[in-house]
């Protein structure tokens, strides 16, 4: 059994306003002060920001605390979650895996996992918990990969995802517009 096709439990825990999810391999948990390294870390990999619209490249000074710190005051309009693999002995943080409220009771999700866990699951465990959990009570949910991340279209399909288009948006990392494939989950 590959770790995509592999049974994902889910435990719900409700502290504060943002749930702590538990899957078989990860702790989905609000991000913390101590993720702020790791953070700075798995982000200056040019892998992983010419992956993601926002993330620029090189990685600027105080980026990774701006995050953290806009993330803690709950001034943004996502829900962080880090992926926490410390039950594996894994790394307290391997990932990030946020949904950004839409109006219409629709969300948007984002997600990226370190360099040296893609293809293990990773992604799309989180992914899958976070639909199975549906924290924000959305009717849909959306995603966005770029054209030339197939792994990342991998990831949305296994957790329900279907195709519904192609679009276009900025990188920041790669200071160019990059065609994309939308996704959307429709939830029950």
């Amino acid at each position: 059994m590959t770790p995509q096709s592999a049974p994902h439990r889910l435990d719900i825990v409700k502290t504060g306003d943002q749930p702590v999810l538990a899957t078989g391999r990860l702790v989905l948990r609000p991000l913390r002060r101590s993720d702020m390294g790791p953070i700075e870390l798995h982000t200056s990999d040019p892998r992983v920001a010419r992956n993601t619209a926002s993330i620029p490249h090189p990685l600027p000074p105080g980026a990774a605390d701006t995050f953290v710190t806009r993330v803690l005051s709950g001034s943004g309009d996502d829900t962080v979650w880090a992926m926490d693999a410390s039950p594996r002995e894994m790394g307290e943080l391997v990932g990030v895996v946020s949904l950004k409220a839409l109006d219409r009771s629709q969300s948007e999700i984002d997600y990226w996992v370190a360099p040296a866990l893609w293809n293990t699951g990773f992604a799309s465990e989180a992914v899958t918990g976070l639909m199975a959990a549906n924290p924000l009570a959305s009717r849909q949910i959306f995603g966005s990969i770029f054209q030339d991340n197939p792994a990342s279209a991998r990831v949305l399909t296994n957790a329900g995802f279907d195709y519904i288009g192609d679009a276009e948006t900025y990188c920041v990392a790669r200071e160019a517009v990059v065609p994309t494939w939308t996704y959307m989950r429709q939830m029950a």
